[in-house]
């Protein structure tokens, strides 16, 4: 008797495991990812707005939720109104105010005064047929229906040249911008990193995940020193410029995502002068 219930139990074992996983992990959306900027890209197929260095959002018809699926605690009045049309955007304090949006969408109960000062910047409608040049009147058609000033519709305009392109870049990042995107005008929407969207930017970064903390030396002794990390591909690399003291002192935790900078790569597909910004909010 006592064997068999032993084999039931570990028969058990993978539902078990199942159950254990994020509940979030299934649920993530299925987003539009970009691309890096290549210069002579062909930019007259391609709308241009600012990168908002704000936390992905995603309305799925009822609820707000991160890149990673995680659901974001709002007012009620944030989302009042608001119609069963899934939209992709961007949860946005303003320029340079990065941690200010992180802290008040990562709070598990809504800030009611944090969030007077969010927000959301319509760019797709994911569940929207057609091409983005077919999309783009209806998004704007749907955020004025919306009526709220924290609801805004991204602003898209053309340009003509690579100059062009730098010139507007220059005049973002003097205003306090992070840089610029570029959404392909014949593109559907469809989820995964593609050339339909590419970011342009005055430095390259992307993301890897966390995978040891390296002891520090000298006047690092006793804290971090670096964090080994793993790129999407495999690839590891020990990455240890850009962290404040207090970071070193409590730094990201293994198995989460990290943005790092970086300019070039070597001739093994590893990051030149990588330099860490910030633990990806989801």
């Amino acid at each position: 008797m006592l064997r068999r219930r032993c084999l039931v139990w570990l028969a058990c074992l993978p539902c078990l495991a199942i159950a254990a996983l994020p509940a979030h992990a299934a649920d993530a959306p299925a987003l539009l990812l970009a691309n890096v900027y290549r210069p002579g890209m062909p930019l007259a197929d391609y709308w241009v707005s600012e990168k908002y260095d704000g936390v992905r959002g995603y309305w799925d018809g009822r609820t707000l939720r991160t890149r990673g699926g995680e659901t974001v605690a709002v007012p009620a009045w944030f989302t009042a109104g608001w119609p069963d049309t899934p939209m992709d955007g961007e949860l946005w304090a303003g320029r340079g105010r990065f941690s200010q949006a992180q802290s008040t969408t990562r709070t598990q109960q809504a800030d009611d005064a944090a969030w007077r000062s969010i927000r959301f910047m319509v760019f797709d409608l994911p569940q929207q047929g057609g091409s983005f040049d077919e999309r783009l009147p209806t998004l704007n058609a749907l955020v004025q229906r919306i009526g709220q000033p924290w609801v805004q519709a991204v602003p898209q305009k053309r340009v003509a040249s690579d100059a062009a392109l730098q010139a507007l870049l220059q005049r973002t990042m003097r205003a306090g911008g992070e840089g610029l995107m570029l959404h392909r005008g014949a593109s559907l929407y469809r989820s995964g990193r593609s050339d339909d969207l590419i970011k342009v930017k005055t430095h390259e970064d992307t993301e890897a995940r966390v995978v040891a903390h390296l002891p520090g030396k000298g006047k690092h002794a006793g804290r971090m020193g670096a964090l080994l990390v793993e790129m999407p591909n495999g690839q590891r690399f020990k990455l240890g410029a850009g962290f404040t003291d207090v970071q070193r002192t409590d730094p990201p935790p293994v198995g989460s995502w990290v943005t790092y900078r970086f300019r070039g790569t070597h001739d093994g597909g590893l990051p030149r002068f990588a330099s860490f910004v910030r633990v990806r909010p989801d």
